[in-house]
């Protein structure tokens, strides 16, 4: 065989290469099979295994869950994976952990927190909505006080239902005060003022129950 032959044949074949990906380059593992593979690695306290399907950030955050794990897989929508508790009341609407699924890895992970001060939640909902993140902020806070509605329920108010606005008004912390179920945290803003009405307890944790709004 001319050498002019050997190489047109590899010419050929590399150009086959790319235009043809191996089974491997084409077809990343499912999102569930990937997300399952951390929360096993993770049930075995195995940060090695962990760390080959997901980032180190995402490694570092399903570690440092503080609950008993969740007992139901609950599937995936799109990238986004989520273990359910059915026989543990944890705060928030999350409601366990959930995982972020792209390129093969877990690269973010989302979990249920286990705040001891009414003021830690209420500031952690304020700083997802500034993130457009309804995921952070379900890890927290009831669905009432993340939804997306023009409306929330009566006396009620959608946090969501707006993206923040960095070049908007500003929101100016207030603290926390008793109210009879709980505690009321305030931002303040020039025209009205937020309250983020938190419920729980330390033993438990502290949740954000639902979000109301109020205009000078």
């Amino acid at each position: 065989m001319s050498r002019r032959m050997v190489l047109g044949t590899a010419a050929l074949a590399a150009s086959a290469a790319l235009i043809f990906p191996t089974a491997a380059q084409a077809a990343a593992p499912a999102p569930a099979t990937v997300a399952k593979k951390l929360f096993n690695a993770w049930l075995h306290n195995d940060k090695v295994a962990a760390a080959k399907v997901a980032t180190p950030a995402a490694v570092s955050s399903i570690f440092a869950y503080v609950f008993r794990a969740p007992d139901v897989f609950a599937g995936c929508k799109g990238n986004f994976c989520r273990f359910k508790h059915t026989s543990v009341n944890v705060p928030g609407d999350l409601d366990g952990i959930g995982m972020v699924v792209t390129g093969g890895k877990v690269t973010k992970v989302y979990r249920s927190r286990h705040a001891t001060k009414p003021a830690t939640v209420a500031q952690y909902l304020l700083k997802a909505w500034t993130k457009n993140d309804r995921n952070m902020g379900l890890e927290v806070a009831k669905k009432d006080a993340v939804c997306t509605d023009s409306k929330g329920k009566e006396g009620q108010y959608c946090l969501f239902r707006a993206k923040y606005d960095p070049n908007g008004v500003k929101y100016l912390w207030q603290g926390c005060t008793k109210e009879p179920k709980g505690y009321s945290c305030a931002y303040s803003y020039e025209g009205g003022a937020l309250l983020m009405h938190v419920r729980g307890s330390k033993a438990r944790g502290y949740e954000v129950a639902f979000v109301s709004a109020i205009a000078d």
